[in-house]
């Protein structure tokens, strides 16, 4: 039933704002929904990672999986796998798998895991995907329900191209406005709630509710509604980016994790996709100018992609704050994606935030005056603890680093570890992360993630695991290593089912042609 706040207006498009459309479109079809964007404002994408979470929102927003492959140039992620943060030596690597592990007490898990001492990695040891990922395997075959997989998943993606297949899906599909215009102004009621957008060459656009994705910019949530910002670099050092993406040869091998590679000042991100691989380099200007940067990410490509021609490349130049708006609900606008906050891409974050802000905004729209300091107060605790989740987790990666460089040290040095994840540390020192460590609803990083960057990383285990292990623990490490080798057998590569869902697609379409 629509209440006082139907008219629901969407600054700013890129993947925020479409995103946010289609879910509350979908979500709220009791809502009249617009989105206005001005038609010369790039898009910051360079290419993304997300969470298992997409693949629940694109079949809630009525997205095939395989048109939004095929759409999107988007490939298979089951994880992440980090090389060099340790110690940086030859061995040195991680993964950090969508699919949890092996069920039973973990402290059990652990001390079957230490009893064998066979130096099988804890992710190899307590789930099959790191053995699958080692392949470079898809999470499913072909004959699945769409969204269905064999191992939890979600995606690598061109995030340009999400955003288009977002906006034509929005406006053919659910009913969404389309405006392209500049907002010039903004008018206010006397309650200081915003009633109105004035827009270049186009007509005022009232409404009722307003969401910001207006990204670095935040036009209405900092620009016109003044909200702070809380600059969290002082945990996290990373402000600067270079980017590039590199075609690849067709039937090459598809990753099926985001890879990143430590270096003297920061990290490397590389991500497949079926045409291209996007590889960038992130690092704090503090430890690290443009041309060390440069160099850095020279010698990667060079290393991992012989043949690539740099000087052709022109990698783009990122700049970025790290820290998140001191509300992200004020009155009657909320800020979404960039507008909101951002921190290094390290955990893929970024669509999983608009993902779960557009939920809470849908579970939780306002009919009537009286509700929006309510809701607006709820909205906002939930997602500084979510913000300070995230900071924690990243973080993580970098105190647990036995890494010598300036850069490294100063990333463990006490002054710059959030007290919450300080006080994370010392608990896990006596029992392994466990799901009330993590109490709130849709959290992000799970007990689960922990373990798997804990134990990735060397973390000693409690005490509690030594001599914990039990015959049914072994079992289910016997029955996991099993499982790796059956799905190994029978799941195809990525390149193999990527291909085939394309050649399927084209011929399709030439038959509708013909037709």
């Amino acid at each position: 039933m629509a209440g006082e706040f139907n008219r629901l207006v969407i600054v700013g498009g890129g993947t925020a704002g479409w995103l946010t459309a289609c879910v509350l479109a979908a979500r709220r079809p009791e809502l009249d929904v617009t989105l206005v964007e001005a038609p010369d404002i790039p898009t910051i994408g360079v290419g993304e990672g997300s969470w298992p979470t997409l693949r629940d929102t694109l079949a809630t927003i009525g997205i095939d999986e395989a048109d939004f492959l095929e759409a999107c140039d988007a490939s298979f992620k089951q994880g992440s796998r980090f090389d060099g943060w340790v110690d940086g030596a030859p061995s040195d690597s991680y993964y950090h798998p969508f699919t949890p592990p092996v069920a039973g007490p973990m402290a059990e898990v652990l001390g079957a895991w230490a009893q064998r001492g066979d130096g099988t990695s804890f992710a190899a040891a307590v789930s099959p995907q790191a053995a699958i990922c080692e392949r470079d395997l898809a999470p499913r075959q072909r004959a699945m329900p769409a969204y269905a997989g064999a191992l939890n998943y979600g995606y690598h993606l061109d995030a340009g191209k999400l955003a288009a297949l977002l906006a034509g899906h929005a406006v053919d599909r659910l009913g969404v406005k389309h405006v392209h215009a500049q907002v010039t102004g903004v008018e206010r009621d006397v309650d200081g709630l915003l009633t109105q957008l004035d827009l270049r060459d186009a007509e005022p656009l009232a409404g009722d509710f307003f969401v910001d994705c207006t990204g670095m910019a935040a036009r209405l949530i900092s620009g016109e509604l003044g909200v702070g910002w809380v600059d969290r670099s002082d945990v996290s050092f990373n402000d600067r980016a270079l980017a590039v993406q590199i075609p690849v040869e067709p039937g090459s091998a598809i990753a099926s994790q985001t890879i990143g590679t430590a270096h003297e000042a920061g990290w490397l991100w590389d991500i497949a996709l079926p045409t291209r691989r996007g590889i960038g380099c992130v690092y704090s200007s503090r430890f690290l100018d443009d041309a060390g940067a440069e160099q850095v990410l020279a010698d990667y490509v060079a290393a991992q992609v012989p043949g690539a021609d740099m000087a052709a490349l022109a990698p783009r130049k990122l700049q970025f704050a790290t820290g998140h708006r001191e509300r992200f609900w004020e009155g009657n606008c909320l800020s979404v994606g960039l507008s909101a906050g951002f921190i290094e891409p390290l955990e893929a974050s970024a669509i999983v935030l608009i993902e779960l802000s557009a939920k809470a905004l849908a579970d939780g729209y306002p009919h009537s005056r009286a509700a929006l300091p309510h809701l607006a107060d709820r909205f906002n605790a939930l997602f500084r603890y979510r913000w300070d989740r995230i900071v924690d987790f990243l973080k993580l990666h970098y105190v647990l680093s036995r890494r010598e460089e300036p850069y490294w040290r100063a990333q463990r040095g006490a002054a710059s570890v959030p007290a919450s994840l300080a006080a994370q540390l010392e608990l896990w020192r006596d029992h392994p992360p466990a799901p009330a460590d993590f109490p709130q609803v849709d959290e992000i990083f799970s007990a689960a993630s922990q373990q798997y960057v804990l134990y990735g990383m060397g973390f000693p285990l409690p005490a509690e695991c030594n001599g914990a292990a039990s015959d049914g623990a072994a079992k289910r490490l016997a029955e996991i290593a099993e499982r790796s080798r059956a799905l190994a057998a029978a799941l195809p590569s990525n390149r193999t089912y990527l291909d085939a869902l394309i050649a399927s697609a084209h011929s399709r379409a030439a038959q509708g042609e013909n037709a």
